[in-house]
């Protein structure tokens, strides 16, 4: 059921970077091979300073942070080039296509407001196909002042012929959030800093984990109808590896045996998969194919402090399989991660998790990816595996 109505809205603006695109991911990797060169090294330590901002808000940032021996100006005409160079490998975060035919399969205005230059946002939005989708793009270098400055926002609502008030924004960073509820507009927003929700929850209307979890009909927007018995189909994805000892909670302390997987390698499948719990095919090395529940993220109830793979094979085995080969073929999606207020609700909600997943993948939908090669194929780089 959803929840009561919050507002009802008539157009959507929306973020780019962060938000629509995983932009952060390849940020990171020019950056790190900039900052190399300077013998220093970028950690990600200060994500959170440059997310959000203008380019030049975001140079000067790491200019200063990792003081470096240029200007914020050179610093960005020497990146720019380099960043442009990778905008083709930029992908779409998860929900995002959905969303957008979505939107604009019923009618409903969008457009696109971005602190990043207009140049730069259409070549973004043209490698993903996505220039049909928004009748309105206001770039950074459009308007006198880039978010938090509520004038990108307003200026997008005048183009769409739009009240601000009956304009939803969708945002992904502090400074985002800021500029939409200056502006006079609803906010919701998809944090891209991870572990970091209560920075948002003040000043947002809505926190959501991911697009995968927008419900448009709480704004009075038409509801999504792709949602099967509790379950969301996704595009298939793959991850593999050995069996490895996790915290020794699984069993000892939630009474469920989890097949922890090792990270190692698969960092960036991670940041592009949304914490939560997704369910699919399980197939070990010594022979087998099983159903699966799995949970991605931090698990806030034992707040880990890395991402972590947990997989539940739901099947009763005499004996532990540590060092066995284990594939995964993710196919749906259930729910968020969130926290429980006791041991005893987290073990309830995991174990309703395990019964939706077993239901699930009886259907047709799900049941034809038990017999993917994939399965039972040779070990390889499986972050490779389309």
């Amino acid at each position: 059921m959803a929840k009561p109505l919050k507002k009802l809205v008539s157009c959507v603006l929306l973020d780019l970077d962060g938000t629509l695109l995983n932009t952060d991911g390849v940020v990171s990797e020019v950056l790190k091979g900039f900052l190399g060169k300077y013998g220093k090294e970028w950690d990600g330590r200060e994500a959170q300073k440059i997310i959000g901002k203008t380019p030049l808000e975001a140079a000067a940032a790491v200019v200063e942070e990792y003081g470096l021996p240029c200007g914020k100006d050179e610093f960005l005409a020497e990146l720019y080039p380099v960043f442009s160079a990778q905008l083709c490998n930029i992908k779409p975060l998860p929900g995002a296509n959905r969303l957008l035919k979505h939107l604009s399969g019923h009618g409903v205005p969008m457009a696109l407001a971005s602190n990043s230059p207009r140049g730069n946002i259409e070549s973004k939005i043209s490698y993903q196909g996505w220039k049909d989708y928004f009748s309105v793009i206001v770039g950074g270098d459009e308007v006198t002042a880039g978010k938090p400055n509520p004038e990108i926002f307003l200026e997008a609502a005048k183009r769409l012929n739009r009240e601000p008030s009956s304009c939803l924004v969708i945002e992904d960073s502090i400074p985002g959030v800021t500029a939409g509820k200056a502006a006079g507009m609803e906010v919701v927003v998809v944090p891209s800093v991870p572990k970091q929700t209560d920075l948002y929850t003040p000043a947002a209307d809505e926190v959501i984990n991911s697009l995968l979890d927008l419900q448009p009909e709480k704004w009075g927007l038409p509801p999504f109808q792709d949602w099967i018995e509790g379950t969301l189909p996704t595009q298939p994805w793959y991850i593999g590896g050995p069996v490895i000892k996790g915290f020794g909670r699984g069993s000892k302390v939630l009474g469920i045996p989890t097949a922890n997987l090792s990270t190692k390698g698969h960092s960036s499948l991670l940041s592009e998969h949304p914490s939560g719990v997704y369910f699919g095919w399980a197939g070990l090395s010594t022979g087998g194919v099983y159903k699966m529940v799995m949970s991605i993220g931090w698990n806030p109830y034992f707040n880990n402090t890395e991402k972590t793979i947990e997989p539940w094979l739901l099947h009763e085995f005499n004996e532990d399989f540590y060092g066995e080969e284990l594939r995964l073929v993710i196919v749906g999606y259930i729910r968020p991660e969130v926290n429980f207020p006791s041991l005893e609700s987290l073990v309830a909600k995991i174990h309703e998790d395990k019964r939706m997943a077993e239901r699930a993948l009886d259907l047709p939908l799900y049941s034809k990816h038990k017999d993917d090669p994939y399965l039972n194929s040779p070990l390889h780089s499986e972050s490779n595996h389309a």
